[in-house]
């Protein structure tokens, strides 16, 4: 799925085309502005996106054996939620309708 077919899966539950560009392309800019900024980003249900500094250090070219150093960098790391792995490994049943990351109701005590 890339960004068009997301707006328009957002598009048909929410009624508007442009609303769900707005929404789309307003969530994804908050993400990326706050992990550029150094911080993490967790959606509950869903999972996680935090920066991680990876430090320089020296490598080896595999065609010539030379030494290479490799500059320090910044990455991103993205941890699953649970409920998001449990539907992805069909642990979980995915649901008919309604939110598939939301968890369960609570059940009454008897």
């Amino acid at each position: 799925m890339n960004k068009a077919q997301l707006i328009e899966a957002v598009a048909a539950k929410t009624g508007g085309r442009a609303q769900a560009t707005l929404a789309v392309e307003t969530v994804l800019d908050v993400i990326v502005r706050t992990v550029a900024a150094g911080e993490a980003v967790s959606v509950t249900g869903f999972g996680t996106l935090v920066p991680k500094a990876s430090p320089a250090r020296v490598g080896r070219n595999p065609q010539t054996g030379d030494e290479v150093k490799v500059p320090a960098s910044r990455v991103i790391r993205f941890r699953p939620g649970t409920r998001f792995r449990d539907l992805v490994s069909s642990r979980s049943p995915m649901p008919a309708f309604g939110n598939c990351i939301q968890k369960a109701p609570k059940t009454p005590r008897p």
